[in-house]
Formats: structure tokens, C-alpha cells, sequence
């Protein structure tokens, strides 16, 4: 039994990452608008923290807002924006409860005040959690975390590319899985994202179930992972 649970953490990924998507279309097959598939999509959030918990995931980044979203009209961002201010304050104490830490990654200069100060009360009351650790994306791109890093990076450097690790600072991602049928990764952890293993799945977000979550973790633990190293080397 020993063997066998020793074998279950090594073939856990330690970072699973999700782009949540299909909202949208997922209310448009059913003839509602589009908010009703984000409102559905908040409560697949509370599913998939709970099935990543159990499953025993320490660490999960979850894709809510990219900087390109803001391309989408003016009604639904803002609409966006109050559900997810609505969600912080309705989970926060559950998460606290569940030993779940909860930071956001991206920018929040932008963001409406009320949500930025929504994100750092929940920052504040989750901070001593953890069983597991939950980071939201909001307004954010990859290659704008980058290209900053990479000002950052003292001139003359003799390793730039672990110096831009490290400022970066964010661990690599070992699997990341995007819903609703695209193939693509929409500028979301590029650099993190590096030799992480990809499962693409054909259900909107709304219809994320844990059977969902479970089966991208056995195909994960399934797959072989060599980093550039022959089979016999790893």
C-alpha cells in the first residue's frame, strides 16, 4: 500500500493550471446570455477547489481574466469584474475554513477598486492556509510578465535566463488543461508553461466536473516526462 501511495504523489503534478473557458458559448447553446455562463462558470470555480483539494493538487492557477479581455464589450467586463467580487466575498471564509491560501497574479492597476480591494481581503484572510494554494488570474499576460522580468535583469549578466527565473519567482506548471475545445494557450504562463504537459478538453467550463479534473490528472500520471533526457536517464 505504501508503494502504491508513493507512486500516486510522484505522478501528481505539483502545479495544475486551468484556462477556463467556454462560458460564453456554453449560455449561447442554450439560448441565455453570456453572464448566465460566467455565473455558471463561478459555481464550476467552487467545484474544481474542492475536487483539486481532495484530489490532494498544492498548487492550482486558474485563468480567469486575461489582459485581452478587455477587448470584450464594456457591459460584460464590468460584469465580469463584479461576479468575481461577488465570488471573493462569498468564499473567502470557505477557503479559510479549507486551509486554502488565495493570491491573484496579474495586474491590478487597472482593475476597479472594488475589486482590487476584494482580492486583498481575501489575500489577508487566506494567508495562513496551507493544505493548498489557489492563484486567480486577473488582467493578466504572460508576455507583459515577461518583458517586465526581463527589465529587471541586471545589466551584464552572467545567467540571464535563471535571473529571469527568479524574478519571475512563479514555479513551473506540470500540467496545464484548458476547456472548451481550443488548442492554444492564450498567453497565459508561457515561461512557467515551458515542458508542462497539456490536456485540451471539449467541455466548457460551466460542465467542469471532478471526473474532468480526475481524468486529466490520470492522463498526466500516465505520460512520460523526460525533459529533453532520453527515457533511461530520467
Amino acid at each position: 500500500m505504501k508503494q502504491s501511495t508513493s507512486l500516486q504523489e510522484r505522478n501528481r503534478p505539483h502545479h495544475t493550471a486551468i484556462i477556463l473557458d467556454g462560458n460564453g458559448r456554453w449560455a449561447e447553446a442554450r439560448g441565455l446570455p453570456r453572464m448566465a455562463g460566467h455565473r455558471a462558470g463561478a459555481v464550476a470555480v467552487r467545484r474544481t477547489v474542492e475536487a483539486a483539494r481532495a484530489a490532494g493538487l498544492r498548487l492550482l492557477t486558474l485563468y480567469a481574466f486575461s489582459s485581452d479581455n478587455w477587448r470584450r464589450p464594456r457591459p460584460e467586463v464590468n460584469a465580469l469584474f463584479a461576479l468575481l467580487s461577488a465570488y471573493l466575498a462569498d468564499e473567502t471564509q470557505r477557503l479559510r475554513e479549507r486551509g486554502i491560501r488565495l493570491t491573484a497574479i496579474g495586474r491590478r492597476d487597472r482593475l476597479p477598486r472594488s475589486l482590487s480591494s476584494a482580492i486583498e481581503a481575501a489575500e489577508a484572510a487566506t494567508a495562513s492556509g496551507r493544505d493548498m494554494h489557489l492563484r486567480i488570474a486577473v488582467d493578466y499576460s504572460s508576455r507583459e510578465a515577461i518583458a517586465r522580468a526581463a527589465r529587471r535583469i541586471p545589466p551584464r549578466s552572467p545567467a540571464p535566463r535563471e535571473a529571469l527565473g527568479r524574478i519571475l519567482a512563479t514555479p513551473d506548471v506540470d500540467l496545464l488543461i484548458r476547456t472548451g475545445g481550443e488548442q492554444r494557450l492564450s498567453d497565459f504562463l508561457l515561461w512557467e508553461a515551458a515542458y508542462a504537459e497539456l490536456v485540451f478538453l471539449p467541455v466548457p467550463w460551466p460542465d467542469f466536473a471532478r471526473q474532468d479534473l480526475e481524468g486529466a490528472l490520470e492522463e498526466f500520471a500516465r505520460r512520460g516526462r523526460r525533459f529533453g533526457r532520453i527515457a533511461a536517464a530520467v
